[in-house]
């Protein structure tokens, strides 16, 4: 054998050991990969499911039922399609209506949105950078700041 062919023959399993370990990566990960989406991208998807997905958008006002404060229900709204979303818990303390939020969980059979657990923005520039975008796309104005 020449030297060039164990040259070739080397890098060519060294590319294949790679790609079977990319391969075991990503498919490892993939059950516990969260996707982001608004309401109106949620619309657009097929899920598996119980997938766990990131829902993003902002508290349509007068939405928020606190329930007995434990059960809540409140609208995401991304301006062009809404859902409803249920959360058991406690809300965060900055969580208002009119204001951006994230909630993760799974769509349910339903169309409902079942939250495992919900985020608030911590100040009144701060909004996740991937609903800021998503808003933008929109057409959604957004204060100063937001999405950094």
């Amino acid at each position: 054998m020449t030297r060039k062919q164990r040259r070739t023959l080397t890098i060519a399993a060294a590319l294949t050991i790679l790609g079977f370990a990319a391969f075991m990566m990503f498919r490892v990960l993939g059950d516990t990969m969260v996707f982001f989406f608004t309401p109106s991208e949620l619309a657009e998807k097929t899920l598996r499911p119980g997938q766990l997905i990131r829902l993003g958008g902002m508290v349509e006002t007068g939405s928020w039922n606190k329930g007995d404060g434990i059960h809540q229900e409140f609208v995401l709204t991304d301006t062009i399609k809404t859902m409803k979303v249920r959360y058991t818990g406690a809300v965060p303390d900055l969580f208002r209506e009119g204001q951006g939020a994230v909630a993760e969980g799974v769509v349910q059979p339903d169309g409902t949105f079942l939250a495992d657990s919900v985020l608030a923005k911590h100040d009144e520039k701060y909004m996740p950078k991937e609903l800021a975008s998503s808003l933008k796309a929109k057409g959604v104005k957004l204060g100063k700041g937001a999405g950094q």
